[in-house]
């Protein structure tokens, strides 16, 4: 549904930020395609966009694609931006350029609702999600759409029910320029870890759409050019089992009738592994990878971060289960834990080893807002404000010890002859174990093979001839080649590119530590 329209029509531009250099946006990866430059479609500005009345103009700019220009600024009537706190200086730029041209600007999103009083200089500020706030916001814009006196809040008590969501406007983005498809199907998770502030700022009771709604997402992301895999940004894929088994079925017969181009990925919480009848329609629907927040191989810090039901199964054999249906592992780990050691790196390492892990997202533990873990550490007087810091956690261990624990990791954890190592390991043992689907007409397509031989063709040159790993690359090469598995081969190769590359960065301090980290390596602009 849109919201209701009126006489009025206004011209509103969508912009979203930049984001900071991060090792899950893949960046390294994006020279070796046929022309990606930015990570996934913004799921909220793009759903804002397709909400605001029919009769109102809608631009929409990525600035991980370009940045907004004078033209942009000059045609429009007000700006609306959207984003999480990683983002956050690039969300004041963006409302400092507007304010250049007298607009006035609306902020949204995830970082806002957590934190208003961040964004000081923003015109309205859209406290939650989509609902009553958001009405009230194009009503204002309705009427006026010049700056406010003051600064007006808008909080959201009355949410729509994901049910009446309209399709995200994803005709607004060049789709074809992004690494990954983005789909949302439920909102919040029923568990509540430490560190994680979905359930503060969505609730513990999953929101759902219809697998119907997911079925016509898929489609119109097809029609705007994206095949490739799509995303699930869902906090957990499984937060309402039932509402999972209900709509897989639907997921099932979509690939059957689009072919099985698109492969399927999702987080979702290692309990999954005690799931069979779940993990079996996932593989039918050609679930490819599960992000599961694994978060540290230590029981007792599990238990003290409550993520007890990460120790419903062991962890090993949850991975090993999870792969024997086809599906890669990706997790999430933490450092910088009350309950780490000085020896904690050397186990986390032989994790990796073990559980043969490809990507492993290692963060340093950062304290977010609306978290049980920001109250402890408030109560405990151990939260640290100095943005020049990797975390702002005053660690129980010392801090540049554990700085140093986490440079370790990334530099040991993927050197190219380990990391390819794991990668053989998927090829031989996971990827076997999925879906065998004749060829379809459209894979069979030019269009298609000319993408592969174009990623090829970077990947022979840019790594095979250029890259000082070269050998480790052949070796790997040569084997997929010899099988005929060009997938396997391309999609191991570049991924594994940009971890090498950013790992490097990282253990000699040239990236954060943390996805989180609000540390700067860039112009602060001020929110005036």
């Amino acid at each position: 549904m849109r919201a209701e329209a009126n006489k009025t029509m206004r011209r509103i531009l969508c912009v979203f930020p930049r984001y900071t250099s991060a090792f899950g946006t893949f960046e390294y990866a994006y020279p070796l395609t046929d022309g990606v430059s930015a990570f996934m479609p913004p799921q909220g500005l793009l759903l804002i966009a397709a909400y605001l009345p029919a009769n109102w103009q809608v631009r929409f700019v990525d600035e991980n694609l370009r940045p907004a220009t004078r033209e942009d600024f000059e045609w429009a009537e007000a700006v609306f931006v959207s984003g999480m706190h990683i983002q956050r200086q690039q969300m004041n730029d963006i409302c400092h350029r507007a304010h250049g041209f007298d607009l006035a600007v609306a902020i949204g999103g995830p970082s806002v609702s957590a934190c208003p009083h961040y964004y000081p200089a923003f015109d309205y500020l859209h406290v939650g999600e989509l609902g009553d706030a958001t009405n009230e916001l194009i009503a204002r814009l309705a009427a006026d759409p010049s700056r406010p006196a003051q600064q007006v809040v808008l909080k959201t008590v009355d949410r729509l029910a994901m049910t009446e969501f309209p399709i995200p406007a994803y005709e607004l983005a060049e789709i074809k320029k992004y690494f990954l498809g983005s789909i949302q199907y439920s909102s919040g998770c029923p568990y509540q870890c430490e560190f994680c502030d979905i359930p503060g700022l969505y609730g513990r009771n999953p929101r759902l759409k219809s697998p119907q709604q997911i079925i016509a997402e898929l489609d119109r992301l097809r029609e705007c050019g994206m095949t490739d895999t799509v995303y699930f940004v869902d906090d957990n894929f499984i937060g309402n089992r039932k509402a999972a088994l209900d709509l897989l079925p639907h997921l099932i017969e979509w690939q059957k009738r689009t072919g099985y181009v698109t492969r399927l990925a999702c987080e979702a919480t290692l309990n999954i592994a005690k799931r069979p009848e779940i993990l079996e329609k996932m593989r039918e629907a050609f679930f490819v990878t599960i992000f599961c927040g694994i978060e540290t191989p230590d029981p007792d810090a599990l238990k003290a971060m409550q993520k007890d039901h990460n120790m419903m199964v062991p962890i090993m054999e949850g991975i090993h289960t999870i792969n024997s249906y086809g599906m890669e592992v990706v997790s999430g780990i933490i450092m910088g834990l009350d309950t780490d050691k000085p020896d904690t790196a050397d186990a986390l390492l032989a994790f990796v080893e073990q559980s043969k892990i490809p990507l492993l997202t290692i963060n340093l533990l950062q304290a977010l807002p609306q978290t049980p873990l920001w109250d402890r550490l408030e109560r405990e007087n151990r939260l640290n404000h100095d943005d020049s810091r990797e975390s702002n956690v005053e660690f129980l261990l010392p801090y540049d010890q554990v700085v140093s624990a986490w440079r370790k990791c990334m530099e040991l954890a993927y050197q190219p002859e380990k990391l390819y190592a794991r990668y053989q390991y998927q090829c031989d043992y996971t990827y076997a174990n999925r879906l065998k689907m004749p060829v379809s007409p459209e894979m069979k397509s030019w269009a298609n093979i000319r993408r592969g031989l174009i990623m090829l063709r970077n990947l022979f040159w840019k790594v095979g001839v250029l890259g000082d790993y070269r050998k480790v690359f052949w070796k790997f090469a040569l084997g997929r080649l010899k099988r005929g598995d060009i997938e396997g081969l391309i999609g191991a190769a570049m991924i594994g590119h940009h971890l090498i590359m950013f790992a490097r960065a990282a253990s000699v301090g040239q990236q954060n530590a943390s996805n989180y980290s609000i540390r700067l390596r860039e112009a602060s602009v001020p929110a005036e």
